[in-house]
């Protein structure tokens, strides 16, 4: 009862304090340095930008003055030299509770004061994207949980010290362990999430449950640590010995800490997000299962149920078998092992089966026996959260399952065979997904999903046939745009959210005049099914990638800050065309991109190609004053830089400033130096036609399977120029 008589004189007395609102303020300001300073998710997404780095950053910089707060009213008493009056008055106990709750009412104030301060601000710097519920998330889970984080491991670090100096150091040590070691660590980060992207188009839920569970994992992990440190705080005159061994005599306040440290254990241990797949990416274990003998596949089938508020999936999968052995033969699976399986049968009798512990790939392994009658099907019914690989778990969000989108890709779909060969060369598929209304669903590949029909509860059942062990489906609140151009059938695929910014571009018209013009004069993708072709927008994924039939365009490539990039286009729209001249310059062709300060990359040739289209679209001197004169300007400044003259200054600076400033250098070069040089060697090879014809060959040029990457000397070579020959004077 005295306790929450306190707290509000303590709250009150807070609030009247300079320092604290000092701190109130500074917090507030704190997402503005997400704009210039910390910016730790690195897509070009507009939520990335103006959403998730705001939000981390002002967790960050609010978590460290909420511990510096906290350690300085906490030591006020001591600083002051009262403590021995005022013990005598409060217990020593009731006090680090009221000054507990007195500060994260502070931290609650703080938060709701910055996302009413910054909800105008993020509105108008997000455009038409902006969603309340993700700006709301954000806020709460990036930035908010970071204060009352700080002020647990801050008060413990004091309750445990009794001085204001250690504790400060303890806390810093702290915070600077999430900010460097542990940066890479995303259950270990707790003050700096691993976010390294949040789309515009579709839902975010996956990265916000994942920041959720390492927030839940470290409230409790640092209540617990604040609740031992509780039993620390000195009384009776007593050191942190003596205090301890009067605090733990009330046998509930040990136990309730104690109970929280093993929650947090067991929470950290048993994370439903990323697997425990071999860091050692070289191993492929699962791809030299021997074959079973004398089994084959002779179809298979799935229906899959996803549950699109859980994030989950449950399915029951089919697969028809020829056992001509003449006896028990073991046929294994790739499972994502986030599920359980449930039951194996085979032909309508529980067969004994069991999954690996060890996993790659994002896969665990399902072995089953089937029985030695020459016809079997064996059915596995499945369920689960699928899990993300632990290799790339700083980039979590790929597994998104919600009424907006959804990607299940291969054993994310259903078990993927493994050691059975497929009858005739073929593996004979029907997929059955049951999604809401809204969702359109796009097999990747050269299917074609229809509808079955509603269902009662306003979901519809799609099915589609297929061929292969695996597989990806896309789902999604789309809009799909029909276009025809150069002979092909093109099915175009967005998400909604981002129809105006679409419309804006000119993104059919980009569509069209891009299909046309290097179909004319380079050829037609390889990836094309039959000349027909479905381009999909996916969730920003860092990179397309095709297939027969599919192509996928990565969103960050669309968003309003990308279509503003005047190093790709002069408008939108040219940007828009520049993203789409990649399907020829980077998937239908590759680049090696192991070297990232080479200027030879896809971006020459895009730019060049992009510079091309514009010309026939708008004119030559349209062409000169918004490309070639740009290209100049920037590599005329490129070789003025002060570390391009004087490299051996770059190599004294730390390296991630070399990084950085190398990075915008090889930005310069492969989208300004290269195209110049391209265009120079367009005028030696005797101009456009020629360089026409050139491209067209390399287009179109027999791959060596071991290295099929397009190559700079490759380029020389069908010009018939030398590298010095290049050299712009």
């Amino acid at each position: 009862m005295k306790t929450i008589k306190l707290f509000p004189l303590e709250l009150g007395r807070l609030l009247k304090s300079r320092l604290t609102w000092l701190v109130i303020l500074l917090t507030v300001l704190a997402p503005a340095s997400g704009l210039v300073l910390y910016q730790p998710a690195t897509a070009s997404t507009m939520l990335s930008v103006y959403l998730a780095n705001p939000a981390i950053a002002g967790g960050v910089a609010g978590g460290i003055l909420f511990g510096l707060l906290t350690v300085y009213e906490l030591d006020r008493s001591s600083r002051s030299r009262v403590n021995v009056l005022t013990d005598t008055t409060v217990s020593p106990l009731v006090m680090a509770l009221v000054h507990l709750w007195a500060l994260m009412a502070v931290s609650l104030l703080t938060l709701g004061l910055t996302m009413l301060v910054w909800l105008p601000v993020s509105a108008g710097m997000i455009g038409s994207v902006f969603d309340g519920s993700n700006y709301l998330l954000a806020y709460i889970l990036l930035m908010g949980l970071a204060l009352p984080l700080s002020i647990l491991a801050a008060a413990a670090a004091y309750q445990f010290t009794g001085r204001a100096d250690l504790s400060l150091v303890l806390f810093a040590a702290f915070a600077g362990l999430s900010l460097t070691v542990w940066a890479e660590n995303w259950q270990l980060c707790w003050l700096n999430p691993c976010v390294w992207a949040l789309s515009d188009d579709f839902s975010n839920l996956r990265i916000f449950r994942s920041v959720a569970y390492m927030r839940l994992t470290w409230l409790m992990a640092l209540g617990g640590v604040w609740g031992i440190s509780y039993l620390c705080v000195r009384q009776y005159g007593k050191g942190i010995i003596g205090s301890l061994a009067v605090g733990v005599r009330r046998i509930y306040r040990p136990a309730v800490a104690l109970l929280l440290l093993i929650c947090s254990g067991i929470a950290y241990a048993a994370q439903p997000m990323v697997d425990h797949s071999n860091p050692d990416q070289t191993v492929m274990t699962f791809s030299e299962v021997p074959y079973a003998e004398e089994v084959v596949c002779t179809g298979r089938s799935a229906k899959v149920y996803p549950d699109t508020e859980a994030g989950a999936v449950s399915g029951r999968a089919a697969y028809q078998f020829q056992n001509t052995s003449g006896e028990e033969q073991t046929v294994d699976f790739g499972i994502n092992p986030g599920y359980t399986v449930s039951s194996v049968e085979a032909n309508g009798e529980e067969v004994p089966f069991s999954v690996s512990s060890y996993q790659e790939y994002n896969e665990a392994m399902l072995e089953a026996t089937i029985p030695a009658g020459e016809q079997v099907e064996l059915v596995v019914e499945y369920s689960g959260f699928p899990r993300e690989n632990s290799n790339t778990s700083v980039l979590q969000g790929s597994v998104e399952i919600s009424e907006t989108y959804l990607c299940l890709q291969n054993a994310d779909l259903s078990p993927r065979l493994i050691n059975v060969m497929p009858d005739e060369g073929m593996y004979p598929t029907t997929i059955e997904i049951t999604l809401p209304s809204s969702m359109t669903v796009i097999p990747f590949g050269s299917s074609k999903a229809k509808s079955l029909g509603e269902n009662e509860d306003g979901t519809i059942t799609w099915q589609y046939e297929d061929n292969g062990t695996g597989g990806i489906l896309y789902a999604g609140d789309y809009v799909m745009e029909n276009i025809e151009a150069a002979g092909m059938e093109i099915e175009f695929y967005y998400g909604r959210k981002h129809q105006s910014v679409m419309e804006a571009a000119g993104a059919v018209e980009a569509v069209k005049a891009v299909a046309e013009y290097c179909t004319e004069h380079y050829g037609s993708l390889s990836f094309t099914n039959g000349g027909t072709l479905e381009l999909v927008q996916s969730r920003v994924s860092g990179g397309g990638y095709a297939t027969d039939g599919a192509s996928l365009l990565d969103e960050a490539d669309f968003t309003a800050s990308n279509l503003g990039n005047g190093s790709k286009g002069a408008a939108a729209g040219e940007v828009m065309i520049h993203e789409l001249v990649h399907q020829w310059w980077g998937l239908g062709n590759m680049f090696d991109t192991s070297d990232s300060t080479s200027a030879w990359s896809a971006e020459g040739l895009t730019v060049y190609t992009t510079y091309r289209i514009v010309k026939e679209l708008y004119g030559e001197s349209y062409a000169q004053e918004h490309y070639i004169d740009q290209w100049q300007q920037a590599v005329d400044d490129y070789y003025q830089d002060f570390y391009v003259r004087h490299p051996e200054y770059l190599e004294m600076l730390p390296e991630d400033q070399q990084l950085e400033i190398t990075g915008n250098l090889s930005y310069v070069r492969q989208y300004c130096e290269m195209p110049l040089k391209i265009l120079k060697a367009e005028q030696l090879a005797g101009g456009e036609e020629a360089m026409d014809q050139i491209l067209k060959g390399l287009f179109n040029r027999e791959l060596d399977p071991a290295y099929p990457y397009l190559t700079y000397q490759e380029f020389l070579d069908a010009c018939g120029l030398t590298e010095e020959e290049l050299n712009l004077d």
